[in-house]
């Protein structure tokens, strides 16, 4: 990390009003600017790919092919999807006014905010803070970028790179620690969008209300999997696996505990010791594909959860490489540790409920999930899982897959999250619809 004046407490200030004044000339409203920021953060994503690729293998194991995928790629699919349909989105959308007031005309029109702030986290450290940038550029706002401290190789390409290729005038990172992200948030934003946990969501909120600062908070949660007799379960496995150990678990919409109806524990059981083998081979600590634990300090948290119930598959750990292979706890209590928080790990317990209205009033007594993943093939239990549970999004036969659609919002609810973006919705975070009235004076 090569910190500068403008990343220290002192200089922050200065960070944030340069910006403003940029915002205030009007150069960010014309939607070729927008455009024209948009194709350079493109081009910082194709042309600096590689550097990326070896940073976020630095951070986090990931490979490659894992890295385009979750992280390039999925933040160019966003990208474009706007770019195509910017023009359009923020057309003035006429309103109807009512005969007593005619003539007149109304409309409804997408003005940018002014400074945002994007705080990124560290599991997808490139993506979380790319992707809510497209929006906010799109919209028309200047940003500052706070790139996480705990994905360092990372946050150091973010901040030599995204300056260079957008100009410091359109976006500034300001790379450190809380010391840092203390200082940006006693500073005025337009907006704040947060991606983290719920104790820092909580400082985040408390900090923008000092200056009635609007806030979108993606946080987490326990997204629960419930599993019904008559699913596929080879199927299931394997998209469960897939899901659940992408970036060894480090995913907050993953698979985060499973509520086996009936008697399909077991069959599941065997079926997800099988997935992970295709996935990974026998020894995952040897798979390319396979990544690692952040730091040590989550090493040792996921380690100690190890002991929660039975050992399907996996287990083995080495904290030396942060490695912790792909793990599946049996025969989990409701009240084992494992169970308490957002594992956030390669670890999925599986639970055993004796029917749906139990698997439902297990979810529905814990705080709203960020995501609820079901397989079942009966429109009556898909019906009651809509109806009678809360969750940030709910997805049948696919888990996580709802994060990469860009014409869904993404985002929580309750304890998960406030506020949604991707696509069109990211617009409507970061813009203001302002009402506009014309009625002629003869």
């Amino acid at each position: 990390m090569n910190l500068t004046i403008e990343d220290t407490p002192e200089g922050i200030p200065g960070v944030v009003a340069r910006l403003r004044a940029e915002f205030a000339t009007g150069r960010t409203r014309p939607l070729a600017w927008r455009l024209d920021r948009l194709a350079a953060l493109r081009a910082l994503l194709t042309e600096q790919a590689e550097v990326f690729q070896q940073a976020l293998h630095a951070d986090l194991g990931k490979s490659a092919t894992e890295a385009h995928r979750t992280e390039i790629g999925f933040t160019l699919n966003e990208l474009d999807h706007t770019v195509a349909h910017l023009e359009e989105w923020l057309r003035p959308k006429p309103a109807a006014v009512p005969e007593f007031f005619r003539p007149a005309e109304a409309r409804v029109v997408r003005d940018p905010l002014g400074v945002v702030l994007i705080i990124a986290p560290w599991n997808y450290p490139l993506q979380l803070a790319l992707a809510p940038l497209v929006g906010a550029l799109a919209a028309g706002n200047t940003a500052v970028v706070k790139p996480s401290e705990l994905a360092p190789a990372t946050s150091a390409a973010i901040a030599e790179l995204l300056p260079r290729y957008l100009g410091a005038e359109t976006v500034a990172v300001v790379e450190g620690a809380v010391p840092e992200t203390t200082a940006l948030l006693e500073q005025r934003f337009d907006h704040i969008f947060y991606t983290g946990n719920g104790a820092v969501g909580r400082i985040v909120m408390a900090a923008a209300a000092k200056h009635l600062t609007p806030v979108t908070l993606e946080l987490g949660g326990k997204s629960p999997v419930v599993v019904e007799p008559g699913a596929d379960l080879a199927v299931t496995a394997r998209r469960l696996a897939r899901g659940k150990f992408l970036n060894a678990g480090q995913t907050c919409v993953a698979p985060d505990y499973v509520l086996a109806i009936g008697d399909t524990a077991a069959e599941l059981e065997k079926e997800l010791a099988a997935a992970v083998g295709e996935l990974f081979g026998d020894d995952p600590s040897l798979s390319t594909d396979y990544g690692r634990i952040v730091n040590e300090r989550h090493f040792d948290r996921l380690a100690a959860l190890l002991g929660d119930g039975r050992t399907v598959t996996g287990g083995g750990h080495d904290r030396a490489t942060r490695f912790l292979a792909p793990t599946v706890l049996a025969d989990v209590a409701p009240t084992a540790p494992v169970m308490q928080a957002e594992i956030f790990g390669p670890i999925l317990p599986v639970l055993t409920v004796p029917d749906l209205d139990a698997a439902i009033a297990f979810i529905n007594e814990r705080d709203k999930p960020l995501a609820l993943y079901a397989f079942t093939e009966s429109p009556e239990s898909k019906r009651r899982l809509a109806e009678e549970t809360s969750s940030g999004a709910l997805s049948f036969g696919l888990p996580v897959s709802h994060l990469a659609m860009p014409e869904l919002p993404f985002g929580g609810v309750g304890e998960s999250g406030m506020g949604r973006y991707h696509g069109e919705y990211s617009i409507d975070t970061f813009s203001h619809s302002k009402a506009v009235v014309d009625k002629p004076l003869a």
